[in-house]
Order: C-alpha cells, then structure tokens, then sequence
C-alpha cells in the first residue's frame, strides 16, 4: 500500500525534480554537468546516471539537496548568464519554496506568466497566494510550497516548452 501511494507521486524528491527539469528542458547527461560545471561543481557521468535512476533501480543513488541547489544555480547562469565575481553557493537544504524560486529566477518569469503556466495543468492560483510562496520563512505571509505546488508548476513547464510530449509523464 505504502508503495503504490509513493507511486502516486505525493513525495518529491530532489532525485524526481532534477529527472522533472532534464525532461522539460531536453537536457542530455553532458548538458547536465556542463550545468553543474556553470555553479562551478564538478560531477561525473557516473554520478548523473545515478541521480536520474529511479529508486528501485540498482545503482539509485540519492541527490543532496546541496547538489540540487548546484544545479540550479547553475541553470540560472545558463539562462541567465554567468554573474561577475563569486558564484553563489549551493544551500545546504533546500526548499521547494527555494526550488521554485530558484526556477522562477531562471526562467525570469513574472507572476502572471506563473500562474499562465499553472493554468496549462487547470490548477488555479491567486497572484496573493502565489507571492506568498516567494517570501521570507519569519515573514506573516510566507507560506510553505507543497509537493503538489512544484509538481504542477513542472508539469505546466512542460506542457508550455514541449507541447507535443504533454502526454509523456516523467516519474
């Protein structure tokens, strides 16, 4: 039973996030650690094989949330361009709240384009509670982004950058 709901996909690990971004932006495993290599971290195609494996699969190995953080500072240099100076350094934990934004700063979105691409998976959002995911933790505001917030956001990418493969689903 405990299986078939982890199927469902009601947990999201970094390991499914990063497997979610490689699909929706056509990424190869080269692109992968040439992303890395942008927030100046070195990994091997060994380590990326591993990562992308699902977790039944031998040789699984599961990706730190400061190796998501990685890359994700390193998808922001490629689409945003490599900042001067320091790079920034990868969280030691990550949020799905730090994942979104990470991604929102990367793709350079608004709030209206956001909540465009969560209406492409008919999952409605005000623009109030969608700020509220993008502030400070101690703020009054702030509320804590869910599994099913990113995993629609991702799906919505998807449909948006590849809309000929909405039908494909990426597990």
């Amino acid at each position: 039973m405990l299986l078939a709901y982890l199927r469902l996909g009601s947990i999201l690990t970094n390991n499914d996030i990063l497997r979610r971004i490689r699909y929706v932006f056509d990424l190869k495993n080269s692109a992968l650690i040439e992303v890395f290599a942008l927030a100046e971290v070195s990994v091997s195609q060994q380590q990326v094989a591993a990562w992308l494996k699902k977790e039944e699969d031998e040789g699984f190995v599961p990706m730190a949330d400061n190796e998501l953080a990685a890359f994700l500072n390193g998808l922001i240099a490629l689409k945003r361009g490599k900042r001067e100076g320091e790079q920034p350094k990868a969280e030691a934990k990550l949020t799905n709240n730090m994942v979104f934004q990470k991604l929102r700063i990367a793709l350079n979105l608004q709030a209206e384009e956001i909540l465009a691409i969560m209406q492409l998976v008919d999952f409605n959002l005000s623009k109030h509670e969608l700020s509220a995911f993008f502030r400070k933790p101690e703020h009054k505001n702030y509320r804590e982004c869910q599994n099913q917030i990113l995993r629609n956001f991702l799906m919505g990418l998807q449909r948006q950058l590849r809309p000929n493969d909405s039908a494909a689903e990426v597990e």
